[in-house]
């Protein structure tokens, strides 16, 4: 059965009212004397003018920023500007760099739960200036979702809409710049138009909110053949409350070099530790092999089939929420904005 279904709503009434927030990024860069640039929306005016052919449009800059230097800080001054713009709009686009996007797009997914309309993330990999960029084409992509009606954070890119705790940048230079990682698009632009895959979408499950408070005391660790574990010491010593570790394949643990026992100190420290895999694609799921079995023994918390940023980004909001570690435990093994497919590694 096909579950993609024409948005007919978002063409039909083409006048909806969309709010770009941006942030700067390569869609918005000029050549300067050191480089490329990021701006504000005047280096859209030209695509703007177009699309107000088709929506009222409305601009705010929120930030004019090259997204590596996009911190925890902004992605609660831009989920506090999505609130505050929420009913005054039916939609909301963000222009952001692609380099931190799929951190800032799952991070806002998290601090916005029940979000009532749809808040779509884009960018490009050339500015908007360049004669064959493909900002034109993911903008209009973002607008269109926009104006859709399904409520939600989302990430358009290279004519395809996924979900934004979802997407991951796998290629630095390509058109094709994100995938949707073990997750089916939310929506995707064919000849017919904006087609919708309806359940792909999240269910809200009760009033907006605005629950923006993160912890930035959360590490994010590659495992590594050999790696010390003296290392997870020095990181609880240096005041991490939490870190994620991708292990390989299904979640494997060096054991043998004593691994686990650095773990073992940092869980009984009170530090939440989550396993997750450095394979893009699979989940996580450590009740195969013994290595992770003895992982659960030790109390560390499952990611399932979570991307790298979503992990993160849920440890980082869980922290900010003053969640203790049991409470940590339990909410990853929820599905909150679908971030982990139901099932997966249980």
């Amino acid at each position: 059965m096909n579950h993609y279904g024409l948005n007919l709503e978002a063409f039909m009434n083409p006048m909806k009212k969309i709010l770009l927030l941006t942030t700067g990024g390569t869609i918005a860069c000029a050549a300067g004397e050191e480089g490329l640039e990021p701006h504000g929306s005047r280096q859209l005016a030209g695509q703007l003018e177009q699309l107000r052919t088709y929506y009222q449009v409305a601009v705010d800059d929120v930030m004019c920023l090259d997204s590596s230097n996009i911190r925890p800080e902004e992605w609660q001054q831009l989920a506090r500007a999505i609130f505050a713009n929420r009913t005054k709009y039916d939609g909301i686009v963000v222009s952001h760099g692609t380099d931190t996007m799929a951190y800032t797009a799952s991070a806002v997914t998290f601090m916005l739960p029940n979000i009532n309309l749809p808040v779509v993330f884009t960018g490009s990999q050339l500015p908007i200036g360049e004669l064959l960029s493909d900002a034109p084409d993911n903008l209009r992509t973002a607008f269109a979702m926009a104006a859709s009606g399904c409520p939600g954070v989302f990430l358009a890119f290279d004519r395809k809409v996924m979900l934004g705790c979802r997407g991951v940048k796998v290629r630095a230079s390509g058109f094709s710049a994100f995938e949707s990682i073990n997750a089916s698009y939310a929506a995707r632009v064919t000849h017919e138009g904006l087609m919708v895959n309806r359940q792909a979408l999240p269910a809200n499950s009760g009033e907006p909110e605005l629950k923006d408070q993160v912890s930035q005391d959360v590490f994010l660790l590659k495992l590594t053949p050999g790696l010390r574990e003296e290392l997870f010491d020095a990181l609880g010593d240096m005041g991490y409350r939490g870190i994620v570790i991708e292990a390989f394949g299904l979640g494997g643990v060096n054991v043998l070099n004593r691994g686990l026992s650095g773990i073992r100190r940092a869980v009984k420290r009170g530090i939440s530790v989550v396993v997750t895999t450095q394979c893009l694609y699979d989940s996580s799921d450590l009740r195969v092999y013994q290595v992770g079995n003895r992982l659960l023994e030790l109390g560390v918390i499952q990611g399932r089939d979570m991307t790298s940023e979503a992990a993160m980004t849920k440890l980082m909001w869980a922290l900010g929420q003053d969640m203790n570690p049991q409470e940590i435990k339990a909410l990853f093994a929820r599905n909150l904005a679908g971030e982990i497919t139901p099932g997966a590694g249980d």
